[in-house]
């Protein structure tokens, strides 16, 4: 059979994905129809379809073949966190990304799932078996630093006993001493080892290294006589103390 003299010329792939397009170019005439209605010789598709166009040329009119047009879908791009995305030093949260065949994070990582430590904005594209992609929004994660908890003495760790030490922690939203004591400060008379656990209003808690407490105790104060205590003038006792 006679090849049709119309004929349609595409810029570029006619298979791409969601967002792309491609111009679709009629061969040269006086007037053009096409079967999605355009009457211009050259036509922008994004949506899949089949295309023909009609080209008239004085008193011929011929009608082209179909171009087949398949626009993939892009893949949905979406982070899902398995926890809370502000938490405190030494913890994680597991972010996941919807489905698709492979993934690329902005760290770097290409598992559908990534374990978070560290603070960030994180975002992940997505590509499906069309080999469409998709980038998600950001995800910030915060991970707050954990206090310092330090514990200031009010005077020497080593005394006598009856006498005491003021330990201060550093300023927190709470305490929590080895004693058992929730107070900034606590009053101490006993030897021992204290330490205190300071947490901060953000909820992250830290653990002093251990303050040791030294008391020693006070000597026995007694005195000895080596004869009697009574006796006639002139005469003498020898008192004796302790070493």
């Amino acid at each position: 059979s006679a090849v049709s003299a119309a004929s349609i010329t595409a810029s570029g792939a006619i298979t791409f994905c969601q967002g792309g397009s491609v111009v679709l170019t009629a061969t040269a005439g006086t007037s053009y129809s096409w079967s999605n209605g355009a009457t211009t010789q050259a036509i922008t598709v994004t949506a899949s379809g089949s295309f023909t166009v009609t080209v008239t040329t004085g008193s011929c009119v011929n009608t082209s073949p179909a171009t087949n047009v398949t626009v993939n879908p892009t893949p949905v791009a979406s982070i899902t966190a398995g926890g809370p995305v502000t938490f405190c030093q030494g913890q994680n949260v597991v972010l996941t990304a919807s489905a698709g065949t492979s993934w690329l994070w902005s760290n770097g990582a290409t598992t559908q799932a990534i374990t978070v430590s560290t603070s960030g904005n994180y975002s992940v594209v997505v590509t499906n078996a069309s080999n469409c992609s998709a980038t998600s929004a950001v995800t910030a994660v915060t991970v707050n630093p954990n206090p310092a908890a330090v514990i200031t003495a009010g005077g020497p760790l080593t005394f006598c006993q009856g006498l005491n030490v003021v330990l201060t922690a550093n300023a927190g939203a709470s305490y929590l001493w080895s004693t058992g004591a929730t107070t900034q400060s606590i009053t101490v008379a006993a030897s021992g080892n204290y330490s205190v656990d300071v947490t901060q209003a953000g909820g992250c808690v830290s653990s002093s290294a251990v303050t040791n407490v030294v008391v020693n105790p006070l000597p026995a104060a007694t005195i000895t006589a080596a004869g009697p205590t009574s006796f006639c003038d002139g005469n003498s006792v020898v008192l004796s103390a302790p070493a």
